[in-house]
């Protein structure tokens, strides 16, 4: 696909420039944590290809993008998903963004990753307005924060399990089992394993790989899940503590997504010595009234059918509050995991055959 080197508002930005900008953000820290170690990982790792975008009127008007904002995307468009950073001191530099025609096309679905809310309140303020429906889903940033190597853990059942790193065998069963696999290509699963740290708690005897947990290309801690059958036996705090020992030791902040609603995550990170940093959501953006699937395809284009949602209330037109909050006793509980399969809001949704949780499992973070 044909990279744009510049839209209306904003230029793309060559990779010798990059480490300039990475020093800039520095003092937008934390708010800036997520995308400063998006082109930290990019920079020192190079997991997967990203463009970086900042203001024509840089650092005047503080606002950064990054296309992709996660390995796949709609129609397999590198402009369909997008990362995005303004400070919340100059939020009304998001404003750029509602007429950026040229990198964004606000008439075609979208996502975006986890990012602060005052930026995604600014976002729907003009979206909503003009566009179609921003799906949010609420995380909170929590960062490391406490001498985590002094926390003392029981040991794991050494006769029963041992804790390694993850390699390139265990690529398809991740990915296969990972909820969040419709936006995140193996490929980029077996460049985050050959290259960032990842652990996995391994079952004696038959290798089964019961647990795991890995170090995202955007500077989080991600993708822990448990086998159902091998739950509420506190693997996940050991890999916790790993990985975060791990991610410090080679320059990184290490930070997690909660779900607000998910006390057993928040009980095990702050028991870790991490903090809350500030609230982030993540978003479907839907224009007019579609229905789609994860991977973007269009269902059904529903502009002139009535829509009821899943308990049979109607969409109401000319409504000014587009965003929809997915809260409900069914919400995922997950952590530091871009995942925008089971959701139905207003105006769209985002079908999938997969139920499974993801994140860490309420089960997992008892105490030890």
């Amino acid at each position: 696909m044909e990279i744009i080197p510049e839209g209306k508002h904003f230029r793309l930005v060559q990779d010798n420039e990059l480490p300039e900008i990475l020093k800039y953000l520095e003092r937008y820290l934390p708010e800036a944590l997520k995308f400063h170690q998006t082109i930290k990982t990019y920079l020192n790792d190079g997991v997967w290809q990203f463009y970086f975008y900042v203001s024509k009127n840089w650092p005047e008007d503080p606002i950064c993008l990054h296309f992709p904002g996660c390995t796949l995307t709609p129609k397999n468009n590198i402009y369909g998903s997008f990362g995005i950073f303004c400070p919340s001191e100059r939020i009304e530099c998001v404003d750029l963004l509602e007429t950026e025609d040229i990198l964004i096309d606000w008439r075609e679905p979208m996502y975006l990753n986890f990012t602060h809310i005052a930026i995604m309140n600014r976002l729907d303020a003009f979206y909503g307005r003009k566009f179609g429906i921003m799906e949010r889903l609420a995380g909170d940033i929590y960062i490391s924060k406490g001498p985590i190597d002094e926390v003392e853990l029981e040991s794991l059942p050494s006769e029963e399990v041992e804790m390694r790193e993850l390699t390139i065998d265990n690529v398809n069963t991740i990915h296969d089992l990972y909820p969040a696999n419709e936006i995140e290509c193996v490929e980029a699963f077996e460049k985050l394993v050959k290259t960032l740290p990842g652990f996995g708690i391994f079952t004696k005897g038959n290798g089964q790989l019961a647990a795991w947990m890995m170090h995202s290309y955007y500077g989080a801690m991600f993708s822990m899940q448990t086998r159902p059958e091998y739950r509420r036996k506190g693997y996940g705090i050991h890999l916790a503590q790993a990985l975060t020992l791990r991610v410090k030791s080679r320059g990184y902040t290490p930070f997690v997504v909660i779900r607000p609603e998910n006390d057993a995550s928040r009980n095990l990170y702050t028991k870790l010595g991490f903090v809350r940093a500030f609230a982030t959501v993540r978003v479907t953006l839907s224009p007019n009234k579609i229905q789609m699937k994860a991977n973007g395809d269009v269902i059904a284009d529903n502009d002139n059918i009535p829509y009821e949602n899943e308990n049979g209330h109607g969409a109401p037109n000319g409504n000014d509050n587009h965003h929809h909050n997915n809260d409900d006793d069914d919400a995922q509980q997950d952590e530091g995991i871009e995942d925008m399969r089971n959701e139905t809001v207003d105006n769209v949704s985002v079908l999938s055959n997969d139920d499974r949780d993801e994140g860490i499992d309420e089960e997992d973070g008892r105490d030890d």
